[in-house]
């Protein structure tokens, strides 16, 4: 590992697009270097890294990486430590959505679904477990409210979720004191890349008290937060969602 670097540095997947570029974006404003993966995104994470670095250069490094082929996760931390010498943070974004009615899922959506949202991130915090202690780092896993109120004919993604959540709470427990582990379940932040219905939006957004849709942007403050400015806080999920599952 070489000397180690003066700026904090978080790596995050998923970060190419989406949400995740949004993280990214905001970790950056604050401060962080970034290790930023991405599978199929190859040119929008590249121009992300562009923009960022004209802001700050030398402050990202560019990961690909297919997430499901496990042995490719302990190389992703091993280049983050050969260029920045420290992992401070690690955001586990990257996430497959999509339905899987019962009469119909296969055992390839379920080992989709489990690899992305409950696998990989698992086996990348195994891999990064020794940098982060080093760092007194934080982990900070996107989940989803549907977690724990499942939506219809997403059986698979909600329980690979809902496991992803189970394992925030688990690792709080064994990596603390020295790593700090939570979760941010985003409600209505952005429509599935297919699209909603327009009728199922506005029924959605009328059980919720704050009336309105999230943005990426509110995702990625509180990611900020729990990363930078909760020091006694782990094993938590703060639910970024304007109240909606206050509501039956």
């Amino acid at each position: 590992m070489k000397p180690q670097h003066e700026r904090p540095v978080a790596l995050i997947t998923g970060a190419g697009r989406r949400v995740g570029a949004v993280i990214a974006r905001t970790l950056h404003a604050a401060g962080y270097d970034l290790a930023l993966h991405h599978r199929h995104s190859a040119d929008e994470a590249r121009a992300l890294a562009d923009a960022l670095e004209r802001q700050r250069a030398g402050s990202t490094l560019l990961l690909r990486a297919e997430l499901a082929e496990l042995a490719t996760l302990p190389p992703m931390v091993e280049q983050v430590l050969a260029r920045y010498g420290r992992l401070d943070a690690l955001v586990n974004n990257a996430s497959a959505f999509y339905p899987t009615p019962l009469d119909t899922a296969t055992p390839a959506q379920w080992n989709d679904l489990f690899a992305s949202n409950a696998q990989a991130p698992f086996f990348l915090c195994q891999a990064a477990i020794p940098a982060l202690r080093q760092a007194c780092g934080a982990i900070v896993n996107l989940l989803d409210i549907y977690a724990e109120r499942p939506l219809a004919h997403h059986t698979v993604y909600c329980m690979a979720k809902a496991a992803l959540g189970a394992m925030t709470r688990s690792l709080a427990l064994e990596l603390g004191p020295d790593v700090r582990v939570n979760g941010v379940a985003p409600g209505a932040v952005l429509w599935p890349g297919e699209g909603k219905p327009y009728d199922d939006r506005q029924a959605l957004l009328a059980r919720t008290p704050l009336a309105r849709a999230g943005t990426p942007e509110d995702v990625a403050g509180a990611v900020l937060w729990l990363l930078r400015d909760a020091p006694f806080v782990t094993g938590q999920t703060i639910r970024i969602d304007g109240g909606r599952t206050l509501s039956v």
